[in-house]
């Protein structure tokens, strides 16, 4: 069929349309015309399929809608996060169903959703009682442990739910069963140091070197110390970079535990002598006086050594006999029997003091051969760099006796129990020490600032106000440089103080310290 449309080589009006194609061709020379029978494929997705792939499908497969490929990204997120964490699917599951409640459903995408993940995964191994550091967690979804912190916080509000508390004793076991550091210890040792651990973990609970700071601190520095005690070669920072904190934090807390370990020795005879510096030296005993407290039953508060349950009279009445592991040799006993005036088959009592007659002369030849033979035995054990050694009969204790790990206190134990304890040591929290340090040197300087106000306002009359103590005020504001005079160390403090004293301003309100309250209630309130 003709058309009135031009050819375009021979400009003939003989264009029609060709039987096989339908495209337009000229009738007298052949020639294809240009393409004119385009179909505009109108109705959206839902229109006439055509050669275009149409928006939403998959080749020649299903078609996925935007919500089903939004759910199924999303829970492939969650398996990726579980997978790096290192949870089962049981675990997985828990997690999944946790976000579809807070979603209700609708899953998310984005870096919200990655950090709800992380949150929900920290939630679960909370309620099962499992330790999980926020810091690891934080690390894999790629966000600081303040943001993840405030999630967690809105969805245990947006669910009601309560959670537990962070259990310490739980975590120092995780931590020195898992830790690459203990890796390599015998499992006999392990179970020695998690009972030492615990023990001290508990004792740090009673001392509040736990309170308000963050625990893994404190549980990396009782495995450097229960590792330095049983002679296991571990280094500080890999244990913090293993827990990921931060190593300065937990110097500070194993200072702390050193501190009151000295403090605790210090009810021991020879406790003058333990530093911070030696602690360690007499550790084994200071520990072992610690479990022995605990077990006491306390009937007597006198410091005697009674409260660590020694029976005295039985102690000296068994080691000057013949039958035990501490008894004297044949031979020293017959050396010996010429200092004293008594019968050996008979048992010492304290009772009988008249029976045991010892003049000053034996008293000091007694003390001048202990004295010669202990020197002897130092000098033996310095050579041979032996562990067991004997004087006069006395079995030393050796390395791993020290330890029986019978107290309650090697055990997990509610709070009220760890309070109720008796270690040898009962303190204050170092915040409420800080705090009445700080209450201290308040009222100091206040007393140095109204003696400044009245030397200012009554140069004459400046010798009728009370003596202030001049040493307790050069350590009042002493900061880098110690030991300045008075007047040569006022700072900003002191400058409000007088401020406040102008003002009529109680002293006792000043005391406590809310200077910027009372700066706006009686300076600047016009």
């Amino acid at each position: 069929m003709e058309n009135s449309r031009s050819c375009k080589s021979c400009q003939k009006h003989t264009i029609g349309s060709d039987d096989t194609t339908g495209n337009p061709v000229c009738l007298s020379c052949g020639t294809l015309q240009d393409y004119d029978n385009y179909d505009a494929q109108i109705g959206g997705i839902s229109g006439p399929t055509g050669t275009q792939v149409r928006t939403g499908t998959a080749g020649s497969g299903t078609v996925y809608n935007y919500n089903e490929t939004k759910i199924y990204n999303a829970q492939k997120e969650i398996e990726d996060l579980m997978y790096q964490l290192g949870f089962s699917s049981l675990k997985s599951s828990e997690v999944k169903d946790m976000v579809v409640k807070v979603t209700d459903g609708e899953y998310g995408q984005g870096r919200w959703f990655t950090v709800l993940i992380g949150a929900c995964a920290c939630i679960v191994m909370r309620i099962d009682g499992k330790p999980l550091a926020i810091v690891t967690v934080a690390n894999i979804v790629c966000c600081d442990i303040y943001e993840l912190g405030r999630m967690i916080y809105r969805v245990v509000d947006f669910l009601d739910l309560k959670l537990p508390e962070f259990d310490i004793v739980d975590s120092f076991e995780h931590y020195i069963r898992n830790a690459p550091s203990f890796s390599e210890v015998s499992e006999d040792l392990i179970g020695r140091m998690l009972k030492q651990g615990v023990f001290l973990v508990q004792c740090l609970v009673k001392w509040y070197v736990t309170t308000g700071r963050r625990p893994l601190p404190v549980v990396a520095a009782v495995l450097v110390f229960v590792a330095k005690l049983n002679q296991v070669d571990v280094v500080i920072e890999d244990v913090a970079n293993e827990l990921q904190v931060a190593v300065v934090t937990c110097r500070l807390r194993y200072k702390e535990l050193l501190e009151r370990l000295v403090k605790v020795a210090r009810g021991l005879p020879w406790g003058e002598d333990v530093t911070v510096k030696n602690i360690m030296k007499h550790a084994t005993f200071v520990i072992q006086y610690m479990e022995l407290k605990s077990m006491s039953k306390n009937r007597n508060k006198n410091k005697n050594f009674e409260d660590v349950g020694f029976d005295l009279d039985y102690l000296i009445d068994d080691c000057l006999s013949n039958g035990n592991d501490y008894a004297l040799d044949a031979d020293d006993t017959v050396n010996d029997s010429q200092y004293f005036m008594m019968d050996h088959s008979k048992r010492l009592s304290i009772e009988g003091p008249n029976r045991f007659q010892i003049s000053q002369e034996c008293l000091a030849m007694i003390y001048s051969k202990m004295k010669d033979e202990m020197h002897v035995h130092e000098s033996t054990h310095s050579r041979d760099n032996s562990i067991r050694k004997r004087k006069r009969g006395y079995g030393m204790l050796s390395y791993t006796d020290w330890w029986k790990g019978e107290s309650e206190m090697s055990k997990k134990l509610l709070v009220k129990q760890i309070v109720e304890k008796d270690v040898g040591l009962s303190v204050m929290p170092p915040s409420f020490d800080s705090g009445c340090l700080s209450y201290e040197r308040r009222k100091e300087k206040i007393k140095a600032a109204k003696y400044r106000i009245h030397k200012t306002m009554y140069p004459s009359d400046a010798s009728s106000i009370d003596t202030i103590d001049v040493g307790s005020l050069e350590h009042v504001n002493a900061g880098k440089r110690r030991k300045r005079k008075m007047k040569f160390d006022v700072d900003w403090e002191d400058f409000i103080i007088e401020t406040l004293l102008l003002h009529q301003v109680e002293e006792v309100e000043i005391e406590k310290g809310y200077y910027k309250t009372l700066m706006d209630l009686h300076v600047f309130n016009y």
